[in-house]
């Protein structure tokens, strides 16, 4: 993970990898890469607009998933509980044969629970 805050922006990337080196012999290797760069901007009304991808490579089957995400947040005390509503698109650049395609939505809620 690398990060980097200044003057509202927020940028960076997550990377990890993992793969199989024991377990049961009948189930399949896993060799999979991850990388996450994002970029987003927090406007001083507690409105941030993002983008990342979030995209995974299958060095088994030369692979790639490949999702973009960009959206909007918004940060609003509910009862003195901060609590972030937010909307994206996603976008699938590129995914398996048999994977997910074409454009998706996510809506989510986030409690925060600051120090």
């Amino acid at each position: 993970m690398a990060l980097k805050q200044q003057s509202g922006f927020t940028y960076g990337a997550l990377a990890n990898h993992i793969w199989s080196f024991a377990g049961d012999d009948d189930r399949d290797d896993v060799n999979v890469s991850y990388l996450q760069p994002f970029l987003s901007y927090a406007f001083p009304s507690a409105t941030t607009v993002f983008l990342n991808t979030e995209s995974t490579y299958d060095w088994r089957d030369n692979q790639w998933t490949v999702p973009i995400n960009f959206g909007v947040k918004q940060l609003v005390p509910i009862g003195g509980q901060p609590v972030q509503f937010g909307l994206s698109a996603r976008y699938w650049a590129d995914a398996p044969e048999n994977g997910a395609s074409g454009w998706g939505a996510r809506l989510e809620v986030t409690f925060l629970f600051p120090r």
